[in-house]
């Protein structure tokens, strides 16, 4: 499992929306679609927030656990 496909699947596993996401993280749904998809890496602070805010931590992300 790649990095955005892991966000995908702890988002949902919170029951987390997108939008609810990105607004969290301040990037755009857009933004959030296009790195859960895997054509655009997060970088590593913007990493570490996503993790923050799901409550896990980056290597769950890196992981995909």
């Amino acid at each position: 499992m790649n990095v955005g496909a892991s966000i995908r699947h702890i988002r949902k596993e919170k029951g987390m929306s997108q939008v609810e996401l990105a607004e969290k993280v301040n990037v755009t749904q857009s933004m959030l679609c296009q790195i859960e998809r895997g054509t655009k890496a997060p970088s590593l602070p913007l990493s570490m927030e996503i993790a923050n805010v799901l409550g896990c931590t980056l290597n769950e992300i890196a992981e995909g656990v």
